[in-house]
């Protein structure tokens, strides 16, 4: 493993701690289902940029990368229903962190030709 420092390796590996915390929170007040689509989607994020790092070709990085986007831009929606939806948890720093990671991943894919 590279232990040179990656912006968006490092805030999707972090942000995935706190979804995993977050989901923890979720299960306790019994909203299994929100909270396995969250850990899936949101876990799933740093899980596909890790991937994107050994990928074979500059495609094959932009292909990883986009999908990770498209599990970031998930992911914000599930925190979204939280937001809105009645007696359920919310915490806003989690929805600022997916802008962040949406907006960087963003960044990464239109500059990968």
């Amino acid at each position: 493993m590279n232990d040179k420092p990656n912006l968006i390796v490092d805030l999707t590996f972090n942000f995935s701690i706190k979804i995993i915390d977050f989901t923890e929170i979720l299960e306790s007040k019994r909203k299994f289902n929100m909270a396995n689509q969250l850990f899936r989607s949101g876990t799933s994020i740093g899980a596909n940029v890790r991937e994107a790092q050994g990928a074979e070709s500059k495609g094959d990085f932009r292909h990883k990368c986009k999908i990770a986007y498209k599990e970031a831009e998930e992911t914000e929606y599930w925190l979204l229903l939280c937001k809105h939806a009645k007696n359920y948890p919310f915490e806003q720093s989690m929805y600022d962190d997916i802008q962040s990671i949406i907006k960087v991943l963003g960044k990464i894919i239109s500059s990968t030709h």
